[in-house]
């Protein structure tokens, strides 16, 4: 988006409390729970919720081996290697690393097609056109971010990866390069939805692209672990 796209539409003069124009369960749905009703950057701040929900999410699917990549984290890896990084540099194949998160995939194609009714009945209560409140499709962008990495990333390096996939997708969401502000001319609702899904995918990427060159290395360390002269005593 150019200077002047962008100038239209975060410009905007927002009117306080516009969303009490739908139904109060319509707008805890369309605000992620209030998250939009910030009177300054609702944008930012319902994506800094779901980045939030993200991570006991990303919990959830380490234990309950909800992923897809080289295996399951076990509770004897738990007990055996240190938490924090070297926990993920040193058994990349345990934690899986390398992989996708299919609770989050699920999770951004749910609220994709479940907040469009609610979308779009939002705004014709209020009369609007997207407006800064509705932040449910932040939500479905940052979920969709962190499909493309392993959760092990968010459990053990939360205060990296959580914000770091929220500031790649806040990028997206906002400049809309790469030919995501056509998806915004999508009739109604799915305008709405659609472009921050395309945001979240670009996201993604990018976020799984920055984790190949650790992965790389942590494989390279934990083969020099095994090779080393003291694993087998």
């Amino acid at each position: 988006m150019n200077k002047q796209e962008l100038k239209e539409k975060y410009g905007k003069k927002r009117v306080p409390h516009e969303w009490r124009g739908t139904d109060r369960f319509t707008a805890l749905v369309t605000t992620f729970f209030g998250s939009g009703m910030s009177p300054k950057a609702p944008g930012t701040m319902g994506s800094l919720a779901a980045a939030v929900v993200a991570y006991p999410m990303a919990i959830l699917a380490v234990y309950s081996g909800f992923t897809i990549g080289w295996g399951g984290l076990s509770h004897e890896t738990e007990e055996f290697w240190m938490n924090g990084l070297l926990s993920i540099i040193l058994q990349p194949h345990n934690a899986t690393m390398s992989g996708l998160s299919p609770i989050f995939f699920i999770a951004a194609i749910v609220v994709f097609f479940g907040a469009i009714p609610f979308v779009n009945k939002a705004m014709r209560d209020t009369g609007t056109e997207d407006p800064g409140w509705i932040v449910i499709d932040e939500v479905c962008g940052i979920f969709m971010t962190f499909a493309f990495i392993s959760p092990v990333w968010i459990k053990y390096l939360p205060f990296i990866i959580l914000p770091l996939g929220f500031g790649l997708f806040r990028f997206f969401d906002i400049l809309k390069p790469l030919g995501i502000h056509r998806f915004e001319k999508f009739p109604k609702g799915w305008g709405v939805m659609a472009d921050d899904l395309l945001g979240g995918i670009y996201a993604g990427l990018t976020l799984m692209i920055l984790t190949i060159p650790i992965s790389f290395i942590g494989t390279l360390l934990h083969l020099a672990f095994l090779l080393g002269p003291d694993y087998h005593d």
